[in-house]
């Protein structure tokens, strides 16, 4: 299993997941950038996964399904517009022989979900590297469950998120704890990554655990107080 990066709109990522010549689609925030690395290596699109239904991880999904009308669509009840199966926590797929547990992380949007496999977690806009995704539902309590969650996983564990806001994301926890080497040290190595045109992801829940404040804070509180913070940096 292959895992391919599309970078999309702004800073988006449309996540490929590969096996032999056959991929599934998360997040297509856009169509034509998919159907470029479609064509050019000759591949066969099975499903598309949806984690949340904002437009910059779903738009492209119209087109796709107009190019490829039997794909079969993955998402929560927020998006059953463009579903074939509404999925909740604790259903399961089959994937190529492996199983997909799907996580419901909230508070992003009040129904996102997260798709875990083969210790790989394509998880849209809960959880970031050395972040986590704007509060936009106010129901901190669910955003905290949800980092709670995705903490508990396996260190090794990667992490596919939906943007690449790494080094903002690192710049505002260096300022947060400026004296935290290891925060430093990955600031650096996200700064030389970009400079070269490099994605920052995957990440690792290992790593989160030591760079990202949001899943170190103790309380909904703390991490409403960063939240808050984040946003008006």
């Amino acid at each position: 299993m292959e895992i391919i990066g599309l970078p999309a709109l702004n800073d988006n990522y449309i996540w490929l997941i590969k096996q032999e010549e056959q991929v599934v689609i998360v997040d297509p925030g856009e169509s034509q950038v998919v159907f470029e690395y479609l064509q050019a290596n000759q591949l066969e699109p099975i499903g598309i996964w949806i984690t949340h239904g904002h437009d910059d991880h779903t738009a492209g999904v119209p087109a796709i399904l107009n190019q490829y009308p039997s794909l079969f669509v993955q998402a929560p009840i927020e998006v059953s517009y463009l579903a074939t199966n509404v999925l909740k926590e604790g259903d399961k797929l089959e994937l190529w022989q492996h199983s997909v547990q799907i996580i419901k992380t909230a508070g992003h949007t009040s129904e996102h979900i997260s798709y875990l496999v083969n210790n790989k977690l394509f998880c849209g806009d809960a959880l970031f590297s050395a972040g986590c995704g704007r509060v936009f539902t106010k129901d901190y309590d669910a955003q905290f469950e949800a980092l709670q969650k995705l903490a508990s996983l396996n260190d090794e564990v990667e992490i596919y998120a939906g943007h690449e806001y790494t080094v903002t994301n690192l710049r505002f926890a260096h300022q947060q704890a400026p004296t935290n080497t290891v925060i430093e040290a990955a600031l650096v190595r996200a700064k030389e990554l970009r400079a070269q045109n490099q994605p920052t992801l995957p990440s690792t829940i290992g790593k989160e655990r030591q760079i990202n404040l949001f899943i170190q804070a103790p309380t909904v509180e703390a991490m409403t107080q960063l939240r808050n913070q984040r946003d008006a940096f």
